[in-house]
């Protein structure tokens, strides 16, 4: 399902039964990134929706006692039959640089791939630099700042990569 995971990880798709893990890691995870504010915004950002209708589109990373690594929350846009849409993701900080995340999008853009999608986009807030700085080096091309995106005071940063310009890696 994903290549290139450092030893000791495994991957599968998203469980209901997942929610309230995932939603346990984010506030050590983001550092406390705009304080409560941050922390209420992102937990109301993945709902159990996602962990009951985007389970084939979504994916988990768990080290070999089941504590989460990571995770990628995305799906097939239903409106532009040629996009893909990555709505959340995380990587325990201990693992950043080892490629994880990464492999979280090397296996997301294979399955966009896969249902005909030339496009993927998604967002971070703009406070959020090491995020951009990672959507970047992935090969996404970044927006300015859209104030209020999400709603008053909820601006972002827009990225999107055309797959067809990318060749697919082999590992």
């Amino acid at each position: 399902m994903i290549v290139d995971l450092p030893a000791g990880l495994r991957a599968r798709h998203l469980a209901d039964e997942d929610h309230l893990r995932v939603l346990a890691v984010l506030d050590t995870w983001w550092g406390g990134l705009k304080g409560e504010a941050g922390a209420r915004e992102r937990a109301l950002l993945l709902p159990r929706l996602y962990f009951q209708h985007f389970t084939t589109t979504s994916f988990l990373v768990e080290r070999g006692g089941g504590e989460i690594a990571a995770f990628l929350v995305g799906f097939l846009s239903q409106t532009a039959p040629e996009t893909a849409y990555v709505h959340f993701v995380g990587v325990d900080p201990a693992l950043h640089g080892q490629g994880v995340g990464r492999a979280l999008y090397q296996a997301f853009f294979a399955l966009a791939r896969s249902h005909v999608r030339r496009y993927v986009h998604c967002i971070t807030s703009p406070e959020n630099t090491a995020s951009q700085a990672f959507h970047t080096r992935l090969g996404f091309t970044a927006s300015a700042v859209k104030p209020d995106y999400d709603g008053p005071g909820l601006d972002r940063v827009a990225f999107t990569i055309d797959l067809s310009a990318h060749p697919v890696t082999t590992p």
